[in-house]
């Protein structure tokens, strides 16, 4: 039996929320304890999709009770996740879409069972597409840093209809560059983040996420 393909509503609101701003923070911690208020303040700041990683220590109570009241306009997701199992947890306690460290078709088919977009992550050209023809909404590129958006015009070329969000070692200065080398979307994590889930300043965090942002639409290659 074909599975379904993902909710319009999970794929439009994720689409909706990169086409205003093309970043996904990658909210990683030795706690979950303020990745609320971290993800509250990337929304204010303009940033309005967020990963919640799955190595995060008490990280699904965290997602459970930030779902049930999430703000409008997020884009609320769960990140390395690397079995199906885990997929259906994540799900269960409130994602809207998941991301991948590895491409593992079997997590890839779960997430289109269980009806949300689906990012797992890539690098090689054979990766890439074994990804997107197992029903990857976008394709993670990943690690993107090693390659740079030389690395990632390179692959559009042969593959230009697959949406790759690159990841991994970007920082503010290169980000216009992998926009325009034909990015959907990019994943920041520490960059951007910083020590703001550890019990650093948020207010450190929203003047990064400003500048960030600022830099991407300045350069004219952002949303």
């Amino acid at each position: 039996m074909t599975a379904p393909p993902p909710t319009a509503a999970a794929s439009d609101g994720l689409r909706a929320a990169l086409a205003a701003a093309p970043v996904i923070a990658i909210l990683r911690a030795t706690s979950a304890t303020r990745l609320a208020e971290v993800t509250d303040t990337l929304l204010a700041s303009g940033v309005r999709a967020a990963e919640f990683t799955l190595t995060t220590p008490g990280v699904l109570d965290a997602l459970r009770e930030y779902a049930a009241d999430a703000p409008p306009g997020l884009a609320l997701g769960a990140g390395t996740v690397t079995t199906p199992a885990e997929a259906q947890a994540a799900v269960e306690a409130g994602a809207t879409y998941l991301i991948t460290p590895t491409t593992s078709v079997e997590v890839i088919t779960e997430a289109v069972r269980l009806g949300v977009p689906v990012l797992p992550g890539a690098y090689t050209p054979t990766e890439i597409l074994t990804a997107w023809r197992a029903g990857a909404t976008m394709v993670k590129l990943f690690p993107a840093a090693t390659g740079g958006p030389e690395y990632l015009r390179a692959v559009r070329a042969p593959l230009p209809d697959v949406p790759l969000v690159p990841t991994g070692g970007i920082g503010a200065a290169d980000a216009p560059a992998y926009l325009a080398a034909g990015a959907t979307a990019l994943g920041i994590g520490s960059p951007l983040v910083g020590d703001a889930c550890e019990g650093g300043s948020l207010a450190a965090l929203a003047e990064r996420a400003a500048a960030f942002l600022d830099g991407i639409r300045r350069d004219g290659t952002g949303r």
